[in-house]
């Protein structure tokens, strides 16, 4: 192996170290606040919770996760959860999630948009679900309450030929 060959083995094995550790879901329980900071790098957003803080991790508008890892009133860390999975939507309470509801089980949204059908905004978050691009909407009314949601498919990855 010649020293470039090996200079290129080592930079790659570094960049993987590197992306490991930048890996929300690799954090273990009870990892401090510092640390977290340390391996992940300032959150997209903080969030207190009756318990704690969540650290948010948004990869959105571009990429499909929204990581939050939520600390406890030490700052050590409880749990690590991939928002943006389909098992998760249930908890979103219809009629009574406000804005900070969402913002604090979400993330900011890819998208606000509206529809004709719906008197307020639509917020899209891109995830994916089996490594299927989907789509999930929440549909928020001009008081700030949640009053509907749904998923769908992304269609700006359907391929081509697709029937």
């Amino acid at each position: 192996m010649t020293v470039l060959q090996r200079f290129a083995l080592a930079a790659a094995v570094a960049a993987l170290v590197a992306g490991c550790a930048s890996e929300p879901q690799r954090l273990a329980p009870g990892t401090g606040r510092a640390e977290v900071l340390q391996q992940l790098g300032m959150p997209t957003a903080s969030y207190p919770l009756p318990t704690g803080e969540r650290l948010q991790y948004s990869r959105q508008p571009a990429g499909f996760a929204v990581n939050n890892v939520d600390l406890d009133a030490a700052g050590r860390v409880v749990a690590v959860t991939q928002a943006l999975d389909e098992r998760l939507f249930g908890q979103i309470a219809v009629d009574q999630w406000r804005v900070a509801d969402v913002l604090r089980a979400f993330g900011r949204p890819e998208l606000v948009s509206r529809v004709g059908s719906f008197d307020g905004d639509v917020w899209q978050w891109r995830y994916l679900q089996l490594n299927s691009p989907r789509l999930l909407y929440i549909y928020i009314d001009p008081q700030g309450i949640v009053r509907r949601y749904h998923t769908g498919d992304d269609l700006r990855f359907v391929p081509p030929n697709w029937p």
